[in-house]
C-alpha cells in the first residue's frame, strides 16, 4: 500500500468524502425501518391519520437525504478511483518505455498490453465498489445489528448463529478464487497476443492464404479464455446462492420465532416487520461485503502483475554514468575486445573479441551470412544491449559512461525493421528533429531520395500514414526511415539493411547524398550486397560473431575467401538475370 500512497495523496479530499457521503445511505437505511414500526404499532395501531403523515414526510425526507449522499458518494468514488488508475497507468507505461530491449523480452507484447489496461481496469472497479461500501457494508451491518439487539437481543441472537458461518463459507470461497483469476488474466495475455499478431501481420497471413490457420489459432486461445473464466467466475456464481440461502432460512427462523413472540404478547408486529428488514440489511451487508472481497481477489492478482512491471530492474540504465553531461561530438567509434550475448548469464556469445576503431566521417561497411552478428555489432553502439566483456568507446569515452539521452541523440539508426507510425508524412520525419525547419525536412528528403514520390502524393507532406505506414512501398518506407534518421543530423549514421528494397540507381545516388551532406558523420552500413558497401573506407566481415576480415573492397577481393564468395556469387546471380 505504501507504493500507491503517491495515487491516493492527490485525490484524498475524493478517497475521503466518497466514504463519508456514503454514511448518509446507511443512516437512513437504518432509520427508516424504525420509523415504519412506528407507523405500525402507533399511527396504524390508533388509527391516527395525522401521525402516519408525518411520519411518511419524514420517511420522504430520509430517503431524498439519502439519494443525495449516494450521488455525491458514487461521484467522489468514481472520480478518486479514475484519477488513481489513471495516474498508475502513467506511470506503468513509463515504465516500459524505460524498459531495455532485454526487459522487453522478458514480457510479451500483448502482456504489457493486458496489464496497462485489463489489469488495471480491474483495480480501478475494486476502489470504486470499495469506496462505496468501505463504511456503508459495515455501517449497515453494526447499525443494523444494533438496532436489532435494541429492539429484541433474544430474536437477534439468532443472527449471531449466522455470521460466523457464512464468514468461514466467504473465506474458503476467496482461497479458491485467488489463483483462478490468476490463470484467467494470463489467459488473456495469450489472447491478446495472438490478436496482436494475426492484426500487424494480416498480410502475410493474407498473401499465404492461412486465415483459416489463424482462426484456428484465435477459437483455441478464445476457448481457452473462456474455459479460465469460467473457472474462475464458478466461484462467483456459488457466492450469490449461498448468501440467498443463508439470507431466506435466517428470515424464516426469525419469523417463526418473532411470530411466538408476538403471539406471547412479548412483542408488537410492527417491530417484527423492522426487526425482519434488519435481519435482511444485516444479510445483504455480509453479501457487499463478500463481493468486495471477491473483487478484490480478483484486483490482487491485478495488482501483482501490474507490480511485477513496476519491481522489474532494468538492466540498462545510465544511473552510474560518470560523464552524463558528455555529448557525441565527432563520432569516433571504438570497439575493445567485445563480447556479447543475448539473455541472461549472456548463455552463447553472438560477438567474440571484436575489436576496431572508425574514425570521424568513416564509411564502415558491414557484411556477413545471415546469423553472423551483424545487427547485434551496431546494435551496442547506442548501447540498445550492453557488452558481456569489453567496451564499446564513442569519442573516447565508454558508451556507459554517457547519459542515454546524449548518446543516443548522436546516434541516428535505420533498424532492419522499418516502422512508420500514424500520423502525417511530416509528422513521421520530425521524429528526427521536431524543431525543425520546413525546408530542412524537405532536404532530408530530398537526401533519403524520398522528395519525388513525397510530393506526389496529392497531400505531400501531409499525406497520412496507415498504421505501420501501410500505404506505401517497401522502398518507400525504407527511404522515409533513413530522412527520418538524416534529420536528426547525427554525428553516428547506423543503416541496417536499410536499403534492401530499393533499387541499385536509388541506392547509389543515397550513397552520393551521403558522402556530399555527411562528411563528418561516422556511417555504419550493414548490407546483404556487396554493390551497397564497396565504396565504403572499410568494410568488416562478418562470420560467426567474429571478424573474419578488414579493409578496402579491393584488398578483400585479394585477400578474403569469404568476401570473394560472396562476390561472385551475387556477381553470377546479376549475370544470370
Amino acid at each position: 500500500m505504501k507504493r500507491y500512497g503517491k495515487y491516493i495523496k492527490p485525490y484524498k479530499t475524493a478517497f475521503i468524502f466518497g466514504p463519508l457521503l456514503m454514511l448518509t445511505e446507511v443512516a437512513g437505511e437504518v432509520t427508516l425501518p424504525k420509523l415504519m414500526s412506528l407507523i405500525i404499532n402507533e399511527g396504524v395501531a390508533n388509527r391516527d391519520v395525522g401521525y402516519i403523515a408525518a411520519m411518511g414526510l419524514l420517511m420522504a425526507a430520509t430517503a431524498l437525504i439519502m439519494a443525495a449522499g449516494g450521488v455525491g458518494g458514487a461521484y467522489f468514488s468514481a472520480k478518486a478511483s479514475i484519477s488513481f488508475t489513471t495516474d498508475l497507468r502513467r506511470d506503468v507505461f513509463s515504465q516500459v518505455q524505460r524498459f531495455s530491449f532485454q526487459n522487453i523480452d522478458d514480457f510479451s507484447t500483448g502482456s504489457l498490453v493486458t496489464r496497462l489496461t485489463n489489469d488495471i481496469q480491474q483495480m480501478q472497479q475494486v476502489i470504486m465498489m470499495g469506496l462505496r461500501m468501505m463504511l456503508r457494508a459495515p455501517g449497515m451491518l453494526v447499525g443494523a445489528l444494533i438496532m436489532a439487539f435494541f429492539m429484541n437481543s433474544r430474536l437477534a441472537a439468532v443472527i449471531l448463529v449466522v455470521i460466523p458461518l457464512l464468514a468461514l463459507a466467504i473465506g474458503v470461497i476467496l482461497k479458491i478464487a485467488f489463483p483462478r483469476f490468476r490463470i484467467m488474466q494470463e489467459a488473456i495475455d495469450g489472447l491478446n497476443s495472438g490478436i496482436q499478431e494475426a492484426l500487424t501481420n494480416v498480410r502475410v497471413i493474407k498473401s499465404f492464404v492461412r486465415e483459416d490457420f489463424e482462426e484456428e489459432k484465435f477459437r483455441r486461445n478464445n476457448e481457452t479464455l473462456r474455459d479460465r473464466s469460467l473457472q474462475a467466475m464458478n466461484i462467483v456464481i456459488a457466492t450469490m446462492p449461498v448468501m440467498m440461502l443463508a439470507m431466506n432460512i435466517t428470515t424464516v427462523a426469525v419469523v417463526w420465532y418473532g411470530g411466538n413472540i408476538i403471539i406471547a404478547g412479548e412483542m408488537q408486529v410492527g417491530d417484527l416487520t423492522a426487526f425482519t428488514t434488519y435481519i435482511v440489511q444485516i444479510l445483504m451487508s455480509l453479501m457487499m461485503l463478500s463481493m468486495v472481497f471477491l473483487q478484490s481477489s480478483r484486483a490482487m492478482a491485478s495488482a501483482r502483475r501490474v507490480n511485477e512491471i513496476l519491481d522489474t530492474q532494468i538492466d540498462l540504465t545510465d544511473e552510474k554514468a560518470a560523464r552524463k553531461d558528455a555529448r557525441v561530438e565527432e563520432g569516433r567509434v571504438e570497439f575493445r575486445d567485445v563480447s556479447f550475448g543475448y539473455g541472461k548469464g549472456n548463455q552463447g556469445m553472438v560477438l567474440e573479441h571484436i575489436t576496431f576503431t572508425a574514425m570521424p566521417g568513416e564509411t564502415i561497411g558491414i557484411i556477413g551470412a545471415t546469423g553472423s552478428g551483424k545487427t547485434s555489432l551496431v546494435q551496442l553502439i547506442p548501447r540498445l544491449y550492453d557488452v558481456s566483456s569489453g567496451s564499446v568507446l564513442v569519442d573516447g569515452v565508454d558508451v556507459r559512461d554517457y547519459s542515454l539521452r546524449n548518446l543516443r541523440n548522436g546516434v541516428g539508426m535505420v533498424l532492419q525493421k522499418n516502422v512508420l507510425f500514424s500520423g502525417t508524412i511530416e509528422e513521421n520525419l520530425r521524429w528526427g528533429d521536431e524543431d525543425a525547419s520546413f525546408e530542412e525536412v524537405q532536404q532530408a528528403a530530398q537526401s533519403a531520395q524520398a522528395k519525388g514520390f513525397i510530393e506526389s502524393f496529392t497531400q505531400g507532406y501531409d499525406t497520412e500514414m496507415g498504421q505501420g505506414g501501410v500505404n506505401v512501398s517497401g522502398g518507400q518506407k525504407q527511404r522515409l526511415c533513413i530522412a527520418r534518421a538524416l534529420l536528426k543530423k547525427p554525428k553516428i549514421l547506423i543503416l541496417d539493411d536499410s536499403t534492401s528494397a530499393v533499387d541499385t540507381a536509388t541506392e547509389a545516388q543515397i550513397r552520393e547524398s551521403f558522402q556530399k551532406e555527411l562528411k563528418d558523420t561516422t556511417k555504419f552500413i550493414i548490407a546483404q550486397r556487396i554493390g551497397s558497401v564497396e565504396s565504403a573506407d572499410r568494410i568488416i566481415v562478418m562470420d560467426d560473431g567474429k571478424i573474419e576480415a578488414m579493409g578496402t573492397h579491393e584488398t578483400l577481393l585479394e585477400t578474403c575467401r569469404a568476401y570473394q564468395e560472396i562476390y561472385y556469387s551475387q556477381k553470377d546471380r546479376v549475370e544470370e538475370a
